[in-house]
């Protein structure tokens, strides 16, 4: 649990300064908790729009408005930061996001993936094997980098971040929830101090 909060403190204190992309990771969040109650009923459906909307909603809050640069309020620099991050850094979202985008095409113009599945016959069933094949690339992720962790770091911080990710949506509705607030009254950057929090691991 210890682990659990420290990686769960860095990772707000040093990629969410923006009110932008706290709100959209607000908006992630919340569609992403939608999402795991449609795994139950359509898990193709609940893929769909967990890549489309909260994925690509999260990825470009920090993409395009989190600051980069030498990190003032935690006194560290960009590449210190992308180097100990325990999740996806900025190189390996990039590589994640290629394959997301990458996954439709292939579907498209080869349906069967070489006679792995069976093709698709109308628009429908190409939707849901595009579903199938994001809901199967976000589990690979989510495994690879967990038993990464274990092997480049330790067990304890491989499984403690795999539940943090995929608890996330659930935090950043506590975080997150005022930030919407906070950027229509002109805040653009939220301060990320909390002296109840613990300290970096790293």
């Amino acid at each position: 649990m210890q682990t659990l909060r420290t990686l769960r403190w860095d990772d707000h204190r040093f990629y969410h300064h923006s009110t932008i992309n706290q709100s959209l990771h607000l908006v992630s969040a919340i569609v992403f908790c939608i999402s795991y109650a449609l795994l139950l009923v359509d898990p193709a459906i609940a893929a769909v729009l967990a890549w489309t909307v909260s994925m690509t909603t999260r990825q470009a809050g920090h993409f395009f408005f989190e600051p980069r640069g030498y990190d003032d309020v935690n006194q560290v620099s960009d590449e210190y930061k992308e180097e100990v991050k325990a999740g996806y850094n900025i190189q390996r979202k990039i590589v994640l996001m290629a394959i997301w985008v990458a996954i439709p095409a292939a579907l498209w113009f080869a349906p069967s993936l070489g006679g792995l599945i069976q093709p698709h016959a109308d628009v429908r069933g190409f939707v849901h094997d595009v579903g199938i094949a994001w809901l199967s690339l976000g589990a690979a992720g989510l495994v690879f980098r967990v038993i990464q962790l274990c092997i480049t770091r330790n067990a304890t911080e491989g499984l403690a971040w795999g539940f943090k990710i995929i608890t996330d949506p659930f935090m950043d509705i506590v975080l997150y929830h005022k930030a919407p607030l906070k950027l229509l009254h002109g805040q653009m950057i939220s301060s990320v101090a909390s002296p109840t929090m613990p300290t970096a691991a790293h």
